[in-house]
């Protein structure tokens, strides 16, 4: 075998991070081969980020008609033509895909192979019989869904977020498995689509890892879609009406049931690391598979690297991009670029929408202050009639900003001045001096960082000095006169 048949990078996988890989490298000059053993785009496109926000836009729609009322607009007669809706769904999908596609990486300069991929060797790969061999690999095989070992789940047909966009008609009675992120947003837009949803969350709250007043914020909102919420239930048991049945009730540990005609599990995600030959080339995997990295994305083994939901970092499309193309310029240039976490922005894409990054904005925390700003304080809230949302920003003694959580519509799109203040260490006083348009949902962390700066003006070395300048500018002003 010669040189030239050896590839300057495998990538194995083609979702975000192996897309990313591929591509980055190939613009560098690399030689690069991607092998996807089902169709290129991942998750995100086809069974998450993608399919998930087109079916919240449509239930939106659904919700603000019904809400119109209190505006003085009445809409009489709520029909919800589900297949219509997938059909959005499926649009919305068929309009991304082709930035994903093997056509797309191929002009980029990528060689896409189908297959499933295998290591057998330090620098050799096994695709459905043919070996390949690299000098350098990305492993970016992803995540699936979780499913919990919980007595009857299995003798049920039960949906996740992979298997949801099957359905061809809404179910009446929707049970969820799980209130984080997933389990909140797929219920909240089955429901505002008139379906009965109950979700069954073992932790104390929905949204375990946010805020406790934004999980709150968003409890209140689900109920008020009709959604029936049971939080600190485990459940002891899945019965199913027959083996192999869609419809069944779970059995929680308090002895009630939640009865449903079709059930969604939304408990995680695993990383697809088995099956994959890691232990045959020296690649380490933690007791819960997830791949073992340095800072840089390099694994145990020094000529593979690893990107996106695998590697035990946050689980999110923009953390799997910027991963693929971190490590392929570090294998491709040698360079040691590091992965920063502090800084990852996440959002719940719930109405409110949920929009956090950096450090927990709870109160209590050693050396740390939180500014909480209700949105009645905000005029863009008011004029929309939004105003239950807030703006909490975690900031320390030299009042830099180091985490942040909104609540409110497009909190998401909000997020991204928080984030650059995160990562730069930014103050309050920075976020405070850049002008805003006015009015928008943005006056929220605005408002919320000018509370901090006049706190700032009222400690009474500030106002010494304040009244010092005032006095001297004073002073001055006479004399100039005089």
């Amino acid at each position: 075998m010669t040189r030239a048949d050896r590839w300057d990078l495998l990538v194995l996988g083609g979702g975000t991070a192996g897309i990313v890989a591929a591509k980055t490298a190939a613009g560098l000059g690399a030689r690069v081969l991607l092998v996807e053993s089902d169709r290129t785009g991942g998750d995100c496109l086809w069974t998450g980020c993608v399919p998930s926000k087109a079916l919240l836009a449509a239930a939106d729609v659904a919700a603000v008609a019904r809400d119109g009322a209190r505006f003085g607009i009445h809409v009489e007669g709520i029909d919800v033509d589900f297949s219509q809706v997938m059909d959005h769904v499926r649009g919305a999908i068929t309009h991304i895909a082709p930035i994903d596609s093997r056509e797309t990486l191929e002009a980029a300069g990528v060689t896409v192979r189908s297959g499933r991929g295998r290591f057998v060797a330090k620098d050799a790969v096994d695709v459905d019989g043919e070996r390949i061999t690299f000098t350098q690999a990305v492993v970016t095989t992803g995540a699936a869904p979780a499913l919990p070992p919980i007595p009857g789940l299995a003798e049920v047909d039960a949906l996740t977020s992979e298997t949801i966009w099957d359905l061809s008609e809404a179910p009446r009675r929707l049970a969820i498995l799980g209130g984080g992120s997933i389990g909140c947003e797929l219920g909240q837009a089955m429901a505002r689509l008139g379906v009965e949803v109950t979700v069954v969350e073992g932790a104390p709250r929905i949204l375990p890892r946010e805020d406790a007043d934004a999980a709150a914020a968003v409890h209140a909102a689900l109920k008020t879609d009709g959604i029936e919420i049971r939080v600190g239930q485990s459940v002891a048991s899945v019965e199913p009406a027959a083996p192999g049945s869609t419809q069944g009730r779970l059995r929680l540990d308090d002895g009630s049931a939640v009865e449903f005609d079709r059930l969604l599990v939304a408990v995680g995600r695993t990383p697809r690391t088995s099956g994959i030959g890691l232990d045959a080339v020296g690649v380490e995997v933690d007791k819960r598979g997830f791949v073992v990295v340095d800072k840089h994305l390099r694994t145990t083994n020094p000529r593979i690297w690893a990107a996106g939901d695998l590697t035990g970092h946050p689980q999110f499309t923009h953390t799997a991009g910027n991963h693929g193309s971190l490590a392929a310029s570090n294998a491709i240039l040698g360079v040691r670029r590091s992965v920063h976490t502090a800084a990852v922005p996440r959002v719940t894409y719930t109405q409110p929408e949920v929009a956090a990054v950096g450090i927990d904005t709870a109160e209590g925390q050693t050396g740390i202050t939180v500014i909480t700003l209700s949105h009645a304080h905000v005029d863009r809230a008011v004029t929309e009639g939004q105003t239950g949302g807030l703006t909490k920003l975690a900031i320390d003694s030299k009042s830099r900003i180091l985490g942040a959580t909104v609540v409110g519509p497009r909190a998401g799109e909000t997020l991204g001045e928080l984030v650059l203040a995160v990562r730069r260490g930014m103050r309050t006083r920075d976020l405070a001096s850049i002008i805003h348009a006015y009015p928008t949902w943005n006056d929220g962390p605005w408002n919320a960082a000018l509370v901090d700066v006049r706190e700032q003006l009222k400690r009474p070395a500030t106002r010494r000095t304040l009244r010092a300048l005032a006095g001297t500018r004073r002073w001055w002003l006479t004399r100039r006169a005089g």
